[in-house]
């Protein structure tokens, strides 16, 4: 027969309830620095095409301000074509995909023509900098450090 525990024993905390010790400050991951400024953005580079929903939101839009001509909220006319572009049938998407289609298959010719010119311009920049680079290796004047010579042997 087992000995009675005393409420001591009978009061440890199970291991799954337990917290976790945390670690001492140098353990923890430190922060990721915040990026003081955004990457500039290309004015030249193609913007990406607008997708089915939005093909259909550019219609969507002229049709509801003559319907609604004293509405100035842009967001009862966003949720109206959400709504609108839900009930239609596949069907009925179909013209507004395609468009989205035809778009997205001229960005993706204007984004290689970009990528293209992008990479020509580099291998220009390179060979340019690599010119500069030869250029402006400063050569040493070994008259500048005879003629300081000579003043401390003067002295």
């Amino acid at each position: 027969m087992k000995a009675p525990k005393s409420k001591s024993e009978s009061k440890k905390p199970e291991s799954r309830l337990s917290v976790k010790k945390r670690g001492a400050p140098a353990e923890r991951k430190a922060p990721a620095p915040k990026k003081t400024k955004a990457a500039a953005k290309d004015p030249s580079k193609p913007k990406r095409p607008a997708s089915a929903f939005f093909v259909f939101m550019e219609d969507f839009r002229k049709q509801y301000k003559e319907k609604h001509p004293n509405n100035k909220s842009v967001s009862v006319v966003g949720k109206a074509g959400g709504d609108k572009w839900k009930s239609l049938t596949a069907a009925e998407k179909a013209p507004y995909v395609a468009k989205a289609e035809t778009r997205k298959s001229d960005y993706d010719k204007n984004l290689q023509a970009y990528n293209k010119k992008l990479a020509e311009g580099k291998d220009a920049e390179e060979e340019e900098e690599e010119d500069e680079s030869d250029k402006s290796k400063s050569e040493v004047h070994d008259d500048d450090e005879s003629e300081e010579d000579e003043d401390e042997d003067d002295e």
